[in-house]
């Protein structure tokens, strides 16, 4: 499938863009002087956009959404491990019109979600699963 790449520059103290292979960018920071997204927040958005994306897919295919929002969540610890963060939680309040349709994506819904978790998810699998960081000089 691939490797996967984003390039970050520092843009100041505490700031940087990250910019994708698409020429797409988001602002990076350490959330004290703007409203840029620290990377505890851009972890908890990739998990449920992630999340969120395979659950679209799945339920869109048997119904419109009136509305999907999707929330992540996790506490964030210091302790003998270091900084970490534990206890995730990712809710989905996911609504559809009163029909037929509607039901059947309703009905759905947590199958939707448990194949995201088990298997479809690349974020959030990662993250369960574990894997190695290594840290690189250039």
């Amino acid at each position: 499938m691939g490797i996967r790449t984003v390039d970050l520059e520092r843009t100041g103290k505490g700031r940087f863009t990250a910019t994708n292979v698409r020429g797409g960018s988001i602002r990076v920071s350490d959330g004290m002087d703007d409203d840029g997204f620290t990377p505890v927040e851009l972890l908890l958005a990739a998990i449920g956009g992630c999340a969120g994306l395979d659950i679209d897919a799945i339920l869109a295919k048997r119904s419109d959404f009136v509305s999907f929002t999707v929330n992540s969540q996790a506490d964030k610890v210091r302790d003998d491990g270091g900084n970490h963060l534990v206890d995730f939680k990712v809710t989905f309040d996911a609504r559809f019109p009163d029909d037929e349709d509607g039901q059947a994506a309703r009905d759905f819904l947590p199958t939707a979600m448990t194949k995201s978790h088990d298997w479809l998810c690349t974020v959030s699998r990662t993250v369960h699963l574990g894997a190695s960081v290594d840290f690189l000089e250039a």
